[in-house]
């Protein structure tokens, strides 16, 4: 086990940054920054022992801070959207939020937190894990939330080639808070090219909906018989892609919030310790390289990265951009549910004074 500190630059404000190795007994490697505290390289190994980065990324720090794509960030207050960028709640509207995508909230505005330096709290080695813990406050008004909220992160990497991911917030008045990671995976390698012909098991049992700006329209509609079906084991990812489906064609493919079986049991604000069901498995069959995912959470969105196509900045070793080059699973609650609060379908988002926000999600690597 050991964790490597390197110096990523400064911002275009002159904030130092970091680069942050995690590695176990394996050899495997993950490498986050705490800006944006984004998961810049997974090194996992194929079913040969062959190590491959099989996450995508930029090269330096000037393009995480002013691209777009949200390449392994984390995203707050609210991740995914919130319709028209407001929200009522306790009889106080609230319609301040940025609006960045149409006429929509996205991820928790314009630099929210992952286009900013988190602290570092903890970087700890033991024999069992390498331990890495940032935290973030955002003030009062940020973003057009209310209240002084606090988020803490931590990662862990283990010998199992497990990485976990622990979201701990609080804050000072009500407000909507859904935390994820915005990872974007190709088993493969990350500069492999389409990940539709890798396969993916979804424990889902509905998906969310949306209109065509992606807000979901309240509906739940059950995956039986439709494309977003992943329950049988081997699926490719591209199987049902160019489907004649309208959900599909609204998207440009998948990024839609799919609900796990069970999800209302799951629809709370997690326990430290308490289960986290396995939800998700993707393999390469090529490399056998493989992934499972394991969460507290209600939802996943999953996500195709249909928009990923921004000439201005290519990925690592100069790789354009391209669409579905890499696929998301973002662990989180429903989008839109501050639009949605009470409804017996929707997930609940509001976090209150002295209450705590528990979300974990580990993703493991595996070779067949």
């Amino acid at each position: 086990m050991n964790i490597v500190t390197t110096d990523f630059g400064r911002t275009a404000g002159g904030t130092p940054a970091h680069l942050y190795t995690l590695v176990n007994d394996n050899g495997m490697s993950v490498t986050i920054t705490d800006f944006g505290g984004a998961i810049v390289s997974i090194l996992a190994p194929d079913r040969n022992g062959k190590f491959t980065d099989v996450v995508l990324g930029y090269h330096t720090l000037a393009d995480y801070e002013h691209a777009d794509g949200y390449l392994g960030a984390l995203v707050g207050r609210y991740a995914n959207r919130i319709a028209g960028g407001s929200f009522e709640l306790d009889g106080v509207l609230y319609d301040q939020l940025y609006i960045n995508d149409g006429g929509n909230h996205l991820h928790g505005g314009r630099i929210a937190m992952s286009k900013d330096v988190w602290g570092t709290e903890d970087i700890t080695v033991t024999e069992t894990g390498s331990n890495l813990t940032l935290c973030f406050v955002s003030h009062d008004g940020e973003e057009g939330y209310p209240g002084e909220m606090t988020a803490v992160v931590g990662y862990r990497l283990d010998n199992d080639n497990a990485l976990s991911i622990d979201y701990t917030a609080w804050t000072d008045k009500a407000c909507p808070v859904n935390l994820t990671n915005h990872v974007y995976f190709n088993l493969a390698g990350n500069a492999s090219g389409s990940v539709l012909g890798q396969e993916l098991w979804l424990d889902a049992e509905s998906y969310c909906r949306g209109d065509d700006g992606l807000i979901p329209t309240g509906e739940l509609v059950p995956i039986e018989g439709t494309p977003f079906d992943f329950r049988t084991a081997s699926k490719p990812i591209g199987r049902d892609f160019f489907a004649d489906n309208t959900d599909l064609r609204l998207a440009g493919g998948y990024d839609h919030c799919f609900n796990f079986t069970n999800w209302k049991e799951f629809d709370t604000n997690g326990e430290p310790n308490g289960p986290c069901p396995l939800r998700a498995v993707a393999v390469d069959p090529v490399s056998g390289r493989g992934l499972e995912m394991y969460t507290n959470q209600p939802c996943v969105q999953f996500y195709s990265a249909n928009f990923l196509k921004n000439p201005l900045f290519p990925l690592r070793g100069g790789v354009p951009q391209r669409p579905q080059s890499g696929f998301c699973l973002e662990t989180q609650r429903m989008p839109d549910s501050p639009h949605h609060q009470g409804e017996e379908n929707f997930t609940n988002c509001i976090l209150r004074p002295g209450e705590q926000y528990h979300h974990k999600t580990v993703y493991k690597f595996i070779a067949k």
